[in-house]
């Protein structure tokens, strides 16, 4: 269990919070139950969150179709995601300063070729990093 601001949070009996998760990295869909939720989102990550598909672009904070990153147990910043030629382009945006471990980027690229697999591309090409 875990209490935030008064309100008592749940967890599965058999979930290892510490386990191999540490080591993931995460691209989250923005209809995915731990995102859906805007108010317990910005309770456990300290950040705002939304999906501005439906914002005018000029008002746009995360980008038209932004997926949030998790690493490890914290939701880190967003990315943005492109076919570009074949190939998965990637633009990463961090909500907050966090100091990231060195295999950070390994595990990034790992879940980045997930996804370029998953869309049938030849792979990932451009990573940008704010």
């Amino acid at each position: 269990m875990i209490e935030l601001e008064g309100t008592r949070w749940l967890l599965p009996q058999a979930e290892d919070m510490a386990g191999s998760i540490r080591q993931q990295v995460r691209l989250l869909a923005p209809f995915d139950p731990i995102v859906w939720d805007r108010r317990r989102f910005a309770l456990f990550w300290g950040w705002d969150y939304r999906l501005e598909a439906y914002t005018p672009p000029e008002k746009r904070q995360f980008g038209y179709y932004a997926l949030p990153v998790l690493w490890a147990d914290q939701v880190i910043g967003w990315a943005n995601l492109k076919q570009n030629a074949g190939r998965l382009d990637a633009q990463l945006g961090h909500a907050q300063t966090i100091k990231r471990q060195a295999n950070f980027e390994q595990a990034l690229g790992v879940e980045l070729e997930r996804f370029a697999r998953f869309l049938e591309l030849e792979g990932v090409g451009k990573v940008e990093m704010a």
